[in-house]
């Protein structure tokens, strides 16, 4: 069994699409980002990749590489989901926390569940995504950004 640890933040900014596990949500501010800036898949894929001990989402998708300006993270995370087979590994569960003031997200759990899942080639129950505010402290709490914490659980050889 390997664990992993991920976590991502991205600033709000004017003109961008806020974009959260695969779900484009409606907001006055979007996240700023070289690819869409999706800090839930992000979380995740980091904590997939450290669970294998291969780095980081910045030393597989760089923000220096114009290919991934834009990039949907779902296919990213497609991409990171092939490694870990590649290493003879799965998912057994994730667990995510995303961290925001605004907007509330409890009416798009389902969906970016849903989403992860399929890429993850498992069952909604082995995705776990939380949301919660920080009571107006820091960062996420003056409304300047979005965090999120990404714990993953994998078996197989390695």
């Amino acid at each position: 069994m390997r664990i992993g640890h991920g976590f991502d933040a991205h600033r709000f900014a004017q003109g961008c699409k806020l974009i959260l596990g695969g779900v484009d949500i409606p907001s006055e501010l979007g996240l700023a980002g070289h690819s869409d800036a999706d800090v839930l898949v992000h979380a995740l894929m980091d904590a997939l990749l450290g669970a294998l001990g291969a780095g980081d989402i910045g030393r597989h998708f760089p923000d220096t590489d114009e290919q991934y300006r834009g990039a949907d993270s779902l296919k990213l995370l497609e991409q990171v989901i092939k490694l870990v087979q590649v290493k003879g590994m799965r998912l057994i569960n994730a667990d995510i926390t995303v961290v925001c003031q605004r907007p509330k997200l409890a009416p798009y759990l389902a969906t970016m569940q849903s989403n992860l899942a399929a890429v993850c080639n498992t069952t909604p129950e082995r995705i776990n995504i939380k949301a919660t505010t920080t009571e107006k402290m820091g960062y996420t709490g003056r409304g300047e950004g979005i965090a999120a914490h990404a714990v993953v659980l994998l078996i197989g050889g390695g």
